[in-house]
């Protein structure tokens, strides 16, 4: 933290079982003091998975916007793993196939402005099929398509900004 933003204060307002949220009270390099409200989660880590020149995503609905979106999977990152066994996991979890190589595309944080919550993008390829293991909270399809289509269909409504992100590193990556 700069010493021209001191935090006079951090005060966590309430906990759920996903996320923490509060403020901190800062000192502003004028000297005058304001809230900055954040809500901290998790690491998180996406997969994008390739093979055969299909892109592998999930469909789920969401219910805190009412919508049906299609995704690449995802999930959170627990303690002691890396972002490219996590997204292993995940990958195997949601959509029932194992990754031969799994690596990491980029590590950021979200929403800067309001979110303290870092996330992983991974890419993983040679898939082989095994048994899916879904959360008791997740309710997926799994949904293939060509490499070629798959950053405009990411792109209809509803579009879900860690699938376009993922999609956009590896082709930047010249992976896609």
């Amino acid at each position: 933290m700069s010493e021209d933003w001191r935090v006079v204060e951090s005060v966590a307002e309430y906990e759920t079982g996903w996320y923490t949220g509060g403020y901190d009270l800062v000192e502003q390099p004028d000297g005058s003091t304001k809230k900055y409200y954040w809500a901290e989660l998790p690491p998180a880590v996406v997969v994008l998975a390739v093979a055969d020149g299909q892109v592998v995503f999930v469909e789920q609905y969401r219910p805190v916007i009412g919508e049906t979106c299609l995704e690449c999977p995802a999930g959170i990152v627990e303690d002691g793993e890396s972002y490219t066994v996590a997204g292993a996991r995940e990958l195997r979890e949601e959509t029932g196939f194992d990754a031969a190589g799994v690596s990491l595309l980029e590590d950021f944080y979200c929403s800067t402005g309001v979110l303290r919550h870092e996330r992983g993008i991974v890419f993983a390829e040679g898939l082989t099929p095994v048994e899916r293991d879904l959360d008791d909270n997740e309710f997926l399809s799994v949904r293939a398509m060509p490499v070629e289509d798959a950053l405009d269909a990411a792109r209809e409504a509803p579009a879900n900004d860690a699938t376009i992100e993922a999609l956009l590193l590896a082709r930047e990556e010249g992976l896609l």
